[in-house]
């Protein structure tokens, strides 16, 4: 499949509104204390633009199917970025496309002078969870910083 990685558009917003919201409901997310609360949905492109932040979508075709950022870890050291939002519908997963998108991710964090990269997800996020760990994310016993998503189960903590 042809896909497009690049730097989020402001007219992205509405499309990669839709394919977050439509993959957290998928999975069961929880509406309150997860990103499905977040003001940032509404706005993506304006939440990426600190220097320190960047947001990449998928593109296929015109579609907008999938995305993922880095930000700094709000509430935390400024060391400390997360892996926001990483999400795909089902017809881009198991493509490699997960990889290429936390390899550009990661590479921005290290290139920000970030020290550490934070994950919160879902217990029933298996495949991301394997991913995760395979670049050497581990799981921490509690959550970090002050994101506000209280239901998010799942710690994870990478030294870059």
């Amino acid at each position: 499949m042809k896909y497009q990685i690049r730097k989020i558009k402001e007219n992205d917003n509405f499309k990669i509104k839709d394919v977050l919201i439509s993959v957290m409901k998928e999975f069961g997310v929880p509406e309150k204390g997860t990103a499905l609360a977040d003001s940032e949905l509404d706005d993506m492109f304006g939440s990426y633009q600190n220097p320190r932040s960047i947001y990449f979508v998928v593109i296929v075709g015109k579609q907008v199917l999938g995305g993922a950022g880095i930000n700094v870890l709000k509430g935390e050291n400024e060391n400390i970025c997360e892996l926001q939002k990483m999400y795909f519908k089902p017809k881009i997963r198991k493509l490699g496309i997960g990889k290429k998108l936390i390899e550009k991710c990661l590479n921005f964090a290290t290139t920000m002078g970030y020290k550490f990269c934070y994950i919160e997800t879902m217990n029933n996020m298996k495949d991301a969870q394997n991913l995760y760990k395979k670049y050497k994310f581990i799981y921490i016993n509690s959550p970090l910083g002050n994101t506000g998503h209280t239901s998010c189960p799942v710690w994870m903590l990478k030294k870059l």
